[in-house]
């Protein structure tokens, strides 16, 4: 069954409104988290990733548009990609909804390992340079870097709290994921992560 159901009319999904209450208390989450590379090929629900995404890096301050991880200057430069089997979507965290960027499935496209492309959620972190003023050029990749990993651990939480698996991921071939993706020459592939259910009992 398929996750996204798209609006003919706009190529946009709608999500529905995050969970914000519930799971586990951020002391377990921290203790339960961990690294998953074996993911059960289960899709997950669109509130599975509705709430994940708001986790990541969604809207938690609306009057002021803050987010729920930070970034240098506030630039909010990163763009979270999630990448199905029903296509790749953009996520637009002030509509709380997925825009679609390519109705095919892109998940081999994501990472270098093989499980990247049977991972039922694909995660990409794109940073948009021209968004990050009065910084050197050279300055720019780390602090896109670190706010890509502040979403990145964002993501380890939520999954932890939820029974979820994931894994942060830097092997990818960038060029071909940005021209797969169709991304601007200003922005540049900090990240992946992979989501799932996991393949494998926790670690107790």
């Amino acid at each position: 069954m398929s996750t996204v159901q798209l609006n003919l009319d706009t190529d946009d999904a709608v999500l529905p409104p995050p969970r914000t209450e519930g799971g586990a208390t951020l002391a377990s989450a921290l203790r339960l988290r961990r690294s998953t590379r074996e993911f059960l090929p289960d899709a997950l629900s669109l509130q599975e990733v509705s709430d994940l995404l708001w986790a990541a890096f969604g809207v938690n301050r609306p009057p002021r548009q803050g987010r729920t991880a930070p970034s240098a200057h506030d630039w909010q430069e990163i763009a979270v990609f999630a990448v199905l089997p029903e296509g790749a979507f953009r996520y637009d965290p002030q509509a709380h909804r997925l825009s679609l960027v390519k109705a095919e499935d892109l998940r081999g496209f994501t990472g270098l390992q093989a499980f990247a492309a049977s991972a039922p959620l694909d995660l990409v972190y794109v940073a948009d340079f021209a968004a990050m003023h009065d910084v050197r050029a050279d300055e720019r990749p780390f602090l896109a870097g670190a706010d890509a990993g502040c979403i990145a651990q964002n993501v380890y939480l939520h999954c932890a709290a939820h029974g979820l698996g994931t894994v942060v991921r830097a092997l990818i071939d960038r060029r071909r994921l940005a021209q797969a993706l169709g991304l601007q020459p200003t922005e540049r592939i900090a990240l992946a992560q992979s989501v799932g259910r996991c393949a494998t009992p926790a670690d107790t």
